[in-house]
């Protein structure tokens, strides 16, 4: 297959940019084994599970990973995004200026109110970090802070929102595009683990209500975790899907989750991923027996089709970008044409898309599990 057979049209008024006012009141298109569809609300989810069915949701935390400053030695203006962060005071970052950035150049970020302001000027502890460049890696630049990595995102990051949500409402903090409302809703309710550069965001749409009627229906959940780096929002840039790298991203499997996904499997029971991250996470650390393996490692695994699914029997999940690599893993699970036609309807329907978007679930024919798409 060819980048371009994941290629469609999105009006762009369907792009949304800003969420439902209640989380469980998002729409929700099931995609059902046999490729019906049926148009319901978020809040439905628990009626199309069966008792005992598994939900393995990732609870990584976004980190506030924008920085915005200037060079030292300049005054010219940057920007940073943090993809990772490789220590204490450590981290890698993609860098933004009108010129490269040279080793050991000295950077200060500032509060996202002076962060408009360049030359002289008095500054206090609190408004302003130093950092310096160490090394170029790849696309990215490693970062030594003069505080902890963590501390300095939480005082004067501001959230990485996804590029497509360009609306600005009148509350925005200036200078850039974060709403007060993102730093709630651009997070899952249960985020635990600092790390991710974007939300998991089929898990935007859980909330207190849904859960009850989960427990209510002897649905058992459990969690993993992946850090999602900015290699999420990469397009696909060559035809041929072989020549695709993806990025690698930190997980992270508990003990507890893999004894509650091997317990399931082991009776018969559906583990169903809530959004492509955990998809990606149970299926990275699964051997080939579809045994899930506790433990910290690295994935950079691209799902196509035509790959066998060893864990996952069902997905929670956003409407996804045209040509992107997370198109292709739900059209690995559930089939090209009936994803084909699900994203039809979804743009008949006027569907929200993309990360403050509607929901699918997606229930593939139980041939696709077994040989793959």
């Amino acid at each position: 297959m060819h980048t371009s057979d994941f290629d469609f049209d999105l009006p762009p008024e369907l792009i949304a940019q800003s969420p439902v006012q209640i989380r469980h009141e998002s729409r929700l298109l099931h995609l059902g084994p046999a490729a019906q569809l049926s148009d319901r609300h978020f809040i439905d989810l628990p009626a199309l599970l069966r008792a005992g069915d598994l939900l393995v949701a990732n609870d990584t935390r976004v980190i506030k990973a924008r920085l915005l400053g200037h060079k030292l030695s300049s005054g010219g203006r940057i920007e940073a995004l943090i993809e990772r962060v490789a220590g204490s005071n450590e981290a890698l970052a993609q860098l933004r200026a009108s010129k490269a950035f040279r080793d050991g150049a000295r950077l200060a970020f500032d509060a996202p109110e002076y962060a408009g302001w360049v030359g002289s000027r008095v500054q206090t502890g609190l408004t302003q970090v130093f950092a310096q460049v160490v090394s170029r890696e790849g696309e990215f630049y490693r970062l030594r802070f003069d505080e902890p990595v963590l501390a300095v995102l939480d005082r004067i990051g501001q959230v990485p929102l996804p590029p497509y949500i360009t609306a600005k409402p009148a509350d925005a903090i200036e200078p850039g595009n974060v709403r007060h409302d993102d730093q709630v809703r651009y997070q899952t309710v249960y985020a635990n683990y600092p790390g991710s550069v974007a939300a998991p965001t089929a898990g935007l749409h859980f909330d207190e209500a849904v859960f009850a009627a989960l427990d209510a229906r002897g649905i058992e959940r459990c969690f993993v975790t992946l850090h999602v780096g900015a290699g999420t929002f990469k397009p696909v840039r060559d035809e041929d899907l072989s020549k695709h790298k993806m990025h690698f991203e930190q997980y992270e499997v508990s003990d507890t989750t893999a004894i509650a996904v091997n317990a399931a499997k082991a009776a018969g029971r559906r583990v169903i991923a809530v959004g492509t991250t955990s998809a990606r996470t149970l299926e990275s650390a699964a051997d080939e027996n579809g045994q899930l393996h506790a433990g910290r490692a690295q994935t950079d695994l691209f799902i196509t089709p035509g790959y066998r699914f060893k864990v996952v029997d069902a997905l929670v999940t956003n409407f996804h970008l045209p040509r992107s690599t997370l198109l292709m893993l739900v059209s690995a699970l559930a089939g090209v044409a009936p994803i084909r036609q699900a994203y039809a309807h979804a743009i008949a329907h006027r569907y929200r898309f993309f990360s403050y978007g509607d929901a699918m679930f997606i229930e593939p024919p139980q041939t696709m599990r077994a040989k793959g798409a």
